[in-house]
């Protein structure tokens, strides 16, 4: 039997390829930690409400119609309009604002952190249950469904194409592209 000793032949190119991207790295790394969280980032541009409604806005939102795969930009898009809102409208800058502290309230007392800082999806969506008959949570879920889903943007995401009558129809645009049913 013959023994073979083993060595690990690292070039120089494949050593400086290495070395330069565990430095680029590392650089992102330290500079991702100076940036705000993307959340915190979104709901800084509530300037009437507050970052913290902001904040708290859009985690509700994301847990009223939760899609993983999609952005907080476009669950954003859905719920800026309220801000704009509440600075002309004092009934509703209420309605919110009391709303978020109901919420934020009931987070505190059951797990000790506010609502948009409660950790699990689960958690906070017992404290939705909660308040789903009030008014607040019925303005917001209903807002949502077409300021979320009427987003030409947020189609694609989900597989939709869009409109179709401009280009002639459905009929010779995918009206019997379906490949998820078994063939006849």
């Amino acid at each position: 039997m013959r023994v073979v000793e083993k060595r690990v032949a690292v070039s120089r190119r494949a050593f400086l390829k290495g070395s330069g991207l565990a430095a680029a790295g590392v650089t992102a790394l330290s500079a991702g930690s100076l940036m705000l969280p993307a959340r915190d980032a979104l709901a800084a541009e509530f300037t009437h409400l507050g970052a913290d409604i902001g904040k708290t806005l859009l985690v509700m939102a994301r847990d009223i119609f939760p899609h993983d795969k999609i952005s907080d930009r476009f669950y954003m898009l859905a719920i800026e309009p309220y801000d704009a809102a509440a600075a002309k409208d004092p009934a509703l800058a209420k309605l919110i604002s009391d709303g978020v502290a109901q919420l934020n309230a009931l987070a505190q007392a059951n797990f000790m952190a506010p609502y948009a800082e409660v950790p699990t999806e689960t958690e906070r969506l017992t404290l939705l249950y909660t308040i789903e008959h009030g008014a607040f949570f019925q303005k917001i879920k209903g807002d949502m469904v077409t300021g979320f889903y009427n987003n030409k943007a947020v189609w694609p995401l989900f597989g939709e194409e869009g409109s179709s009558w401009e280009k002639g129809g459905y009929i010779a645009r995918g009206f019997d592209d379906i490949d998820w049913l078994p063939k006849a």
